[in-house]
């Protein structure tokens, strides 16, 4: 089972290392293009996990027309956002509870976060994102392709534990539907920071129009 404590801590104490460390990959650049291009004129996107920036803060905050929100548990992580991304509105929260007012976005970015979320959080998670998206928002979400849970007491060599409880695409699916979502596409991209050779399953879900 996750620890949320530990996930804090951990990503508060890695911090230095996370940032040598993550590289973000092209191709996460170009789903998130894919993301933008839906979006309205004067659209309001929503980053939950937001870590140091990237891949999407420090991609969008030059966009003018695009107002967007960073949302993080750790202190650190949310520190070196702000250095990379000054333009962003940033705060400090948990993804199962966001604090932001319902139909307040046209679209949420997740990436690498659901992951570090206890098993039985994952549909609130999900549920929250439909909560806070206006009808008809878009959800980009990386997940696992398969269902996975397990610790590192020294991972990225940083003498910090990490913790994660992966979903696995099938069950992500059944969680996005559950939510309202319909999903419109999926891809496979790699993990630059896994022990082994991994991909991630990316979902651009649409949330249905009530």
């Amino acid at each position: 089972m996750v620890d949320k404590n530990v996930v804090r801590r951990g990503y508060d104490g890695l911090a230095e290392t996370y940032a040598t460390e993550r590289d973000p990959d092209d191709r996460e650049g170009e789903l998130l293009e894919t993301l933008l291009e839906r979006l309205p004129d004067a659209a309001r996107l929503l980053d939950v996990g937001c870590g140091q920036g990237d891949p999407v803060l420090r991609r969008v905050n030059s966009e003018p027309d695009l107002e967007t929100v960073g949302i993080d548990l750790s202190r650190e992580q949310l520190r070196f956002a702000r250095d990379g991304a000054p333009t962003v509105a940033l705060s400090r929260g948990d993804m199962t509870a966001l604090p932001v007012q319902p139909n307040a976005f046209d679209a949420v970015t997740a990436f690498h976060s659901v992951i570090h979320v206890p098993e039985d959080d994952h549909q609130a998670v999900i549920d929250e994102f439909a909560r806070v998206l206006r009808p008809g928002g878009f959800l980009l979400l990386t997940e696992g392709t398969n269902d996975w849970q397990g610790s590192n007491p020294d991972w990225l060599a940083s003498g910090v534990e990490m913790q994660w409880h992966i979903a696995g695409a099938e069950r992500t699916r059944e969680q996005l539907r559950n939510a309202g979502f319909e999903i419109r596409d999926e891809w496979l991209v790699g993990d630059e920071l896994a022990d082994e050779d991994a991909n991630w399953t990316v979902f651009l879900a649409r949330l249905e129009d009530s």
